[in-house]
C-alpha cells in the first residue's frame, strides 16, 4: 500500500519505527527532541489525573460510533470472580459461559458460536494491556486471570477497527492494574461449593517516576461434574517508568499454569436426570487438559512528539504449550509467537474542526517450533497392539498476520463526527505432516482489505446516536488446516493409520456489517441500544466429523460455510429505582441480547439457524446499597433453547436461573466481604453446546452441564 500523504512531521517517526522494530530503542529515543508537556498525555492514564482508568476508558469508548462495553472489575469483585463468565455478566452483546474448567466460550455477534468452550479459536481479537494476545494459533484462555485486571474494554464487531482488529466479534482488551490504581497491599480469599477456593496477594505503588504492580494467584476446585477437578497458579507483573514528560515505557509479564480434568459432554436426558455424571469414555480414559506453563512478555512505549502527536510501540513474546490427554492419543502442542505494534496518533484542526488520525501497524508471526506430536495413550482402533507412548504423528503449523490500518475521526459540525478507515491485511498459513513420513506441505497466503465508515451525533451530553458500515476479515487458524482435512494415512502406516496426512486450504472469513444505535441517559437511567446486520462469506464453522468411541477419538473440524447472515439487537438499561439518601438506594441493571444467525439458502440446510448459542439471552440484577457499605442483590439469567446441530433437529432446553448476593464493602475501600448464592433453584441446564452436523433428532452428548446450586463466600483486605 502506498500512502500519498506525507506530512513533514512524519519523516522522523518513520525512521524511529524502523529503529524500534530493529530493537534499537535507545538510538531511536535519542532522536526525540526535548519538548514541553503535551496535551495528548491526557489520553493516557496520568499520575496527576484524578480520573480512574475505568473513567478514562468510558470517555474514550464514548467516541466510538458503535457498540462498546467497559467492565469495571471493582464492581465484579463484590462477588465470586472465578472466570470470564463472572467478568462479562450483565454486558449487552456478549455471551460468555464456562464449561467445567475456567475456559469460557465467549461469543460476540456470532463469533466462535459453534466452537468448543476454551478453544483457541475465539473469533475475537483479544489483547492484554493493548498488546496482542490473539495470534495465528488463536486465543488461549489460561493467561486471562480476572483478578489481575483493573477493567476490560470491549469494542463489539467492527468497532475494534482503530486497534487493528478485523475479526467479526471485535476486540477485547484486558487491562491490568498498575501502581497508579492498585493498593499497596491486597489479600483476597474466596471459597465455596464444589471444592472451590481461590487466593490472591498483590501489591502496587508509585515511587517517583517509577510504578509497579505484582499479583500472585492460585485456585483449586473439585468441580460440579464428576472428573472436573482442576487448579491454577500464576503471576502477573508490570513496571512503568516515565523518563520525561515526552517518554514513558511499561514492561509486562504474565506466567500461569492450569490443569483441568475433562469430564466430557452429556446428552439432554443426562443433564435433566444426572448432570453430575461424567461422559463414560472420558471417565474410562481419565481425560485431562493441561497448560504446563504459558508465558507472555510485553513492552509498550509512548513517545510524545509534539503538542499534538504521539507514537506508541509495542513488542510481545508469547509461549503457550498444551498437553491434551482427552482421546485415545495424547497430543503435546507447542505454540510460540512474537508480535510488534506501532501506532502514530495525531490531533489536528481542519477548517476549524477537530480531527484525530491513527496510522497503525501490527504483525504477529508464529515461530518455527509451532507444532504437535501425538502419542498412543489408550491402545484402540488402529493403534491396537501399540504400547502407550508410541509416537503416531508429528506436524507443524506456522502462520503470520499483518495489518496496516489508517483511520480518522473528523468533526463535521458541533456534535457531529465522521469516522473513516481503511486497512490492508496480509495472512500466511503453512502446515506440514513430518512423521511418519514427510507429506506435501500446504501453504496459503492472501491479501485482503477492510473499510469503515461511521457517523455519531451528540444531540446533548445525554443522547448520542450512531451508525456505521464496515467490512471485517478473519483468517483461519493454521492448526485447523490439519483437523479440517479429509486426507488420511492409509492402512499400513503404523500407528498413524487413519490420521490426517495432508492439510486443507481454507478461505478467509469476510463480512459486511451495518450497525445502528445509540446511548444516553434519561429518566429511566443509563441506556444503550444497538442493531446490526452482517452478511458473512466463507464463515469458519466447526463441526464434529468423528464422534468419540471406544476405538477412536472425537474429531472436530473447521471449514468454510456457504453464505450466512448474522443479525441481532443489543440492549442495556441501568435504572435508579429509588434514591433514599441516608437510607440507601435501589438500582436495577438489565442486559438483553437477541441473536439471529442463519444460513442464506444453503443447499443442505436452507435458512437453518446456526447452532451453539441461544437466540434470546437476558440478565438482570436488582440491588439495594446502603451508604455504610452493605449491599443486597437478587439476580436472574434466562436463555432460550439452543440448537445442537446444523440440521436443527434437536435442542438443548431453555433455562432460567436465580441468584443472590449479600456483602459489605467499607467506604474507605479497606476491606470487603460477601456471600454469593448461585442457581438457587438448582436448575439443571446446558451451559454450553458444541454442535454436530445432523443428529437426525437423536439426543447425542453435545452439551456441558451448568453448575447446580452453589454458595460462595469471600473476603478482601486492602492497604492503600
Amino acid at each position: 500500500m502506498h500512502l500519498q500523504y506525507h506530512p513533514p512531521f512524519l519523516l522522523s517517526p518513520l525512521t524511529l519505527m524502523l529503529q524500534l522494530f530493529g530493537f534499537s530503542t535507545a538510538l531511536a529515543f535519542a532522536t526525540v527532541a526535548e519538548a514541553d508537556v503535551v496535551s495528548l498525555s491526557s489520553i493516557e492514564v496520568d499520575a496527576s489525573s484524578n480520573e480512574s482508568p475505568v473513567q478514562v476508558a468510558r470517555e474514550a469508548l464514548r467516541e466510538v460510533p458503535g457498540g462498546t462495553n467497559v467492565v469495571d472489575m471493582n464492581v465484579i469483585e463484590q462477588g465470586r470472580v472465578a472466570n470470564n463468565e463472572d467478568v462479562f455478566k450483565y454486558q449487552p452483546g456478549i455471551y460468555a459461559k464456562v464449561a467445567n474448567s475456567e475456559g469460557a466460550k465467549i461469543s460476540i455477534r456470532g463469533s466462535g458460536l459453534n466452537r468448543a468452550p476454551g478453544a483457541h479459536a475465539s473469533g475475537l481479537f483479544e489483547m492484554l494491556d493493548g498488546l496482542p494476545l490473539t495470534g495465528p494459533g488463536g486465543t488461549p484462555y489460561e493467561l486471562k486471570e480476572p483478578l489481575w485486571l483493573s477493567h476490560v474494554e470491549v469494542r463489539r464487531g467492527a468497532n475494534g477497527f482503530e486497534l487493528g482488529s478485523l475479526a467479526l466479534g471485535g476486540a477485547v482488551n484486558y487491562v491490568t492494574h498498575t501502581g497508579y490504581d492498585a493498593p499497596r497491599l491486597q489479600l483476597r480469599y474466596e471459597a465455596g461449593s464444589h471444592g472451590y477456593s481461590k487466593r490472591q496477594i498483590s501489591s502496587g505503588q508509585v515511587l517517583g517516576d517509577l510504578d509497579y504492580y505484582v499479583s500472585l494467584t492460585d485456585s483449586s476446585y473439585n468441580g460440579f461434574q464428576d472428573q472436573s477437578a482442576g487448579g491454577s497458579q500464576g503471576i502477573a507483573a508490570n513496571v512503568g517508568y516515565r523518563f520525561s514528560p515526552n517518554l514513558e515505557t511499561r514492561f509486562f509479564f504474565r506466567y500461569r499454569e492450569t490443569d483441568n480434568d475433562s469430564p466430557g459432554r452429556l446428552t439432554r436426558e443426562q443433564i435433566r436426570h444426572d448432570p453430575r455424571a461424567a461422559n463414560a469414555l472420558n471417565r474410562a480414559r481419565d481425560s485431562k487438559r493441561l497448560q504446563p506453563g504459558s508465558t507472555w512478555l510485553g513492552n509498550k512505549t509512548t513517545v510524545y512528539l509534539d503538542d499534538s502527536s504521539r507514537l506508541e510501540t509495542g513488542l510481545v513474546y508469547h509461549d503457550y504449550p498444551m498437553d491434551l490427554r482427552e482421546g485415545t492419543n495424547r497430543l503435546k502442542v507447542a505454540y510460540t509467537d512474537i508480535s510488534g505494534t506501532l501506532n502514530y496518533i495525531r490531533e489536528d484542526t481542519v477548517f476549524g474542526r477537530q480531527s484525530t488520525t491513527t496510522l497503525g501497524l501490527r504483525t504477529t508471526k508464529g515461530l518455527p517450533n509451532n507444532g504437535a506430536s501425538e502419542f498412543v495413550r489408550v491402545p484402540a482402533g488402529n493403534t491396537a497392539g501399540y504400547t502407550p507412548g508410541t509416537r503416531t504423528r508429528d506436524y507443524s503449523y506456522l502462520g503470520s498476520d499483518s495489518v496496516l490500518h489508517l483511520s480518522n475521526d473528523l468533526e463535521l459540525m458541533p456534535g457531529l463526527w465522521l469516522t473513516t478507515g481503511v486497512a490492508a491485511l496480509y495472512t500466511r498459513r503453512e502446515t506440514e505432516v513430518t512423521y511418519p513420513a514427510t507429506q506435501q506441505a500446504v501453504s496459503t497466503h492472501a491479501w485482503d482489505y477492510a473499510t469503515r465508515l461511521g457517523l455519531r451525533y451528540d444531540f446533548t451530553p445525554q443522547l448520542q446516536l450512531y451508525g456505521n458500515l464496515s467490512r471485517s476479515v478473519e483468517p483461519p487458524h493454521a492448526w485447523s488446516m490439519i483437523w479440517g482435512s479429509n486426507r488420511f494415512f492409509a492402512a499400513g502406516s503404523g500407528a498413524a493409520t487413519g490420521l490426517q496426512s495432508v492439510g486443507v486450504k481454507l478461505e478467509n472469513q469476510t463480512a459486511t456489517t451495518l450497525e445502528l444505535g445509540g446511548k444516553g441517559n434519561s429518566a429511566a437511567g443509563d441506556w444503550t441500544a444497538g442493531w446490526y446486520y452482517s452478511q458473512v462469506r466463507h464463515e469458519l464453522l466447526s463441526v464434529e466429523t468423528q464422534a468419540a468411541s471406544v476405538t477412536g477419538s472425537q474429531v472436530i473440524a473447521e471449514s468454510n460455510a456457504s453464505p450466512t447472515i448474522h443479525t441481532g439487537i443489543e440492549l442495556s438499561l441501568d435504572s435508579p429505582l429509588w434514591q433514599g439518601g441516608a437510607a440507601g438506594k435501589v438500582d436495577l441493571r438489565q442486559a438483553y441480547t437477541f441473536s439471529d444467525f442463519h444460513y442464506r439458502n444453503d443447499d443442505r440446510f436452507g435458512d437453518n439457524a446456526l447452532p451453539g448459542i441461544p437466540r434470546h439471552y437476558y440478565q438482570a440484577q436488582l440491588r439495594y446499597s446502603h451508604p455504610v457499605g452493605v449491599y443486597v442483590a437478587l439476580n436472574t439469567e434466562h436463555a432460550s433453547r439452543i440448537a445442537v446441530d446444523y440440521a436443527n433437529s434437536f435442542y438443548a432446553d431453555q433455562y432460567t436461573l436465580l441468584g443472590a448476593t449479600l456483602g459489605y464493602a467499607s467506604p474507605g475501600e479497606g476491606w470487603q466481604t460477601w456471600l454469593d448464592l448461585r442457581n438457587l433453584t438448582n436448575r439443571r441446564y446446558a451451559s454450553t453446546v458444541t454442535p454436530g452436523y445432523d443428529d437426525k433428532g437423536r439426543d447425542i452428548a453435545r452439551s456441558t452441564p451448568g453448575d447446580g446450586m452453589g454458595i460462595y463466600a469471600g473476603i478482601s483486605w486492602s492497604l492503600r
